[in-house]
Formats: structure tokens, C-alpha cells, sequence
């Protein structure tokens, strides 16, 4: 019997990457906005576009995913579904090409028991098969051909049209009836 196989988000699923940029933003821009500033409002009702470059610039330097928070639970649900899963890490890194050895050794580091066999590393996820996807954009949802989890973020607020997660503990829940 083959497990069924999960496609896992980085960015803004397990690592809170959003908490980061927006931190950045507040640093470079002299603003003090909190996640809950955006909640039921898209990313650009609260940053100015005109400003986002700037953030851009940092996100594409060395270091910048290397020291990215996990997000609460992360690390125990992940590892739980990989007792009964074919887990894979699946990451539109190649759009940030010095993000590329961050996250490799962000991975080591946090889930070691993921095998470097299971981390994908790539920049379109429709070529990713599985019988689910867990992801925060639905840019890599709509073209996904399994069941589609989308994990709740700062910037998916008005997204609408998919089962929405807020919490590692609600994927857990989810994946515990299924």
C-alpha cells in the first residue's frame, strides 16, 4: 500500500516569512504595522506599492530565509504527517536564487527528518503531483490537480474559493479525519 503524498509550502506555511518582511518594512519604511493590520484586507491595502521595492531588495540578498521564523506547531504536525504521509517540501525558491542554500539548511536545521530526497526546490509548482497541496498562494493552488489546503497569511486575506487553514494545529485536525 502507497502512502499518500503531501506537498508542503515554505514560505508563509512553515516559516513565517511574512512576519519577517513585514518586520523589514516597518525597519526600512519607519512604520509599525502588525499582522493584524491586515486581516480582511489585501497586502497592498497596508504597504505602500511604491515602497515594496525596497523590501524587494532585502529578500533577494544571502541570509535573508536563513534565520526565518517557524511558524507555531510547525515542527510537530510536519513530522506527525510524515509518520503517516510521503511528505514533500515543495518551494518556489528558484525566484530568489541566494534563498536557495538558506532554505536547504533552514530545513536541516528545524525538520531533519525530511530527507533531501523530499525537498523540492523549483519555480513553477504546477509540475508538483500529489495527493495534496498545503500553500499559501493561489497562484500555485488553481493549477494544482490534488486536494488543495491553503494556509492562511497576510497578504491571501481576501482569497477566497479554497479550504483555508489559520494554524498548524487546524491542519493536524484536518488531517487526523481524513
Amino acid at each position: 500500500m502507497t502512502k499518500k503524498r503531501i506537498a508542503i509550502d515554505m514560505d508563509d506555511v512553515m516559516a513565517a516569512t511574512g512576519r519577517k518582511i513585514l518586520k523589514t518594512y516597518n525597519h526600512i519604511i519607519g512604520t509599525a504595522f502588525t499582522e493584524e493590520h491586515f486581516e480582511n484586507k489585501s497586502y497592498f491595502e497596508i504597504f505602500e506599492e511604491k515602497n515594496y521595492h525596497k523590501i524587494r531588495e532585502e529578500v533577494f540578498k544571502p541570509g535573508f530565509f536563513r534565520d526565518v521564523e517557524v511558524m507555531a506547531d510547525a515542527i510537530e504536525v510536519v513530522q506527525k504527517l510524515h509518520e503517516k504521509y510521503e511528505v514533500f517540501i515543495v518551494s518556489a525558491a528558484t525566484e530568489f536564487p541566494n534563498s536557495l542554500k538558506d532554505k536547504k539548511d533552514w530545513l536541516e536545521e528545524h525538520f531533519p527528518f525530511i530527507s533531501w530526497r523530499n525537498i523540492v526546490l523549483c519555480g513553477d509548482k504546477s509540475i508538483v503531483a500529489a495527493d495534496y497541496m498545503i500553500d499559501d498562494h493561489e497562484k500555485n493552488l488553481k493549477t494544482f490537480k490534488g486536494k488543495t489546503l491553503m494556509f492562511s497569511a497576510i497578504h491571501n486575506q481576501k482569497v477566497e474559493g479554497y479550504q483555508r487553514f489559520k494554524s498548524w494545529k487546524e491542519i493536524e485536525a484536518f488531517f487526523d479525519n481524513e
